[in-house]
């Protein structure tokens, strides 16, 4: 089985504290993977580094085979791309003003140099993956953002839930889609087919998901108003909403009873079944990791102490100690 995602020696320093020392880690594809450790570890920080929240002050990630997390390396030099076609253009209308040019051969090259200018500067801002294969051609790179992650294949929920308390479950559900939408804003503008056709086919597709995810009827709900544990996996049913190929779940079954963890648990099982996810989770209930989990991988103070399967896990010292604590001597 291939891996989807591999980090070689990824660490993140915040000034003098080591949050995640040097960790080798991979996800084979269509895997429950689950990443445990005591509080502190240094979880949610090797996760938000998957995610493109942080750059790693060291080491780098690949996600299916392309580097994508990595310590950005001449970034100093990028702003290059945004201002060089504006400044030669700008040049060029200087000399044609010095060579005595019409007046409007001179407006059309001032017009041009603003539209470059322009143009390049919102184009650094997206970042498409034409502009970035350009950079990496003359050793520019810059680490993969959320959104950039996003578009790859990743989706993910959080340690707490970050929904929009004030939209329906439907609308929070199409806001995962937006990513993966064809229509442009001109499309939106005067109401196109293809934005017409687009809409209706998000719709279906976000009750889909809504009932995939336990939540059928629960469309035109408010997600403040749903319960604690429709809450998780309606963020669950929002992250789907993407498409990803892997799927990062952040203690997924904090704060349920123990009749909604088991539910839960029996969501996450099927997602890997019948849609083909790769899943990596952090969890704190270790009968949840034990149920589901293909490999555990165990974070203490940063450093990964122990990886295999749950039993193996389970019986390592190692383990055993940073849970336990060391016996007395």
């Amino acid at each position: 089985m291939s891996d989807i995602l591999r980090a070689d020696r990824v660490t993140k320093r915040f000034g003098g504290l080591v949050a995640v020392s040097s960790v080798d880690f991979t996800i084979p594809a269509q895997a429950i993977v689950s990443l445990i450790g005591p509080n502190g570890a240094g979880k949610t920080t090797f996760f938000n580094i998957i995610a493109g929240i942080y750059d790693p002050t060291a080491g780098e990630i690949e996600f299916h085979g392309e580097k994508m997390i990595a310590h950005s390396h001449r970034a100093w030099l990028e702003p290059v791309f945004w201002i060089l076609p504006g400044s030669i253009a700008g040049l060029i209308t200087v000399l044609l003003a010095v060579a005595g040019a019409a007046e409007g051969t001179l407006i059309i090259g001032i017009f041009a140099t603003v539209l470059l200018l322009l143009l390049f500067l919102v184009i650094g801002a997206i970042r498409p993956p034409s502009y970035q294969r350009q950079l990496a051609r003359v050793g520019i790179f810059r680490s993969a953002r959320p959104n950039d992650m996003v578009v790859a294949g990743l989706g993910r929920t959080f340690q707490n839930i970050r929904l929009f308390p004030n939209m329906t479950a439907l609308e929070n559900v199409l806001v995962g889609m937006h990513a993966r939408l064809k229509t442009t804003w001109i499309d939106a503008l005067f109401s196109t087919p293809r934005d017409r056709s687009e809409e209706v086919s998000s719709r279906v597709r976000a009750r889909e998901l809504l009932k995939l995810t336990g939540l059928e009827g629960e469309d035109d709900q408010l997600a403040k108003n749903l319960p604690y544990g429709d809450q998780r996996r309606l963020e669950i049913a929002r992250a789907l909403a993407s498409d990803p190929v892997l799927l990062l779940l952040d203690e997924p079954t904090a704060g349920m009873n123990p009749r909604e963890t088991q539910q839960l648990t029996d969501l996450i099982s099927m997602l890997r079944r019948e849609l083909g996810l790769t899943i990596l989770l952090i969890e704190h209930d270790m009968r949840v990791v034990m149920g589901i989990s293909d490999r555990v991988t165990v974070l203490d103070h940063g450093e990964k102490i122990a990886e295999g399967t749950p039993d193996e896990v389970r019986a390592d010292p190692k383990v055993i100690e940073a849970y336990l604590g060391a016996p007395a001597a």
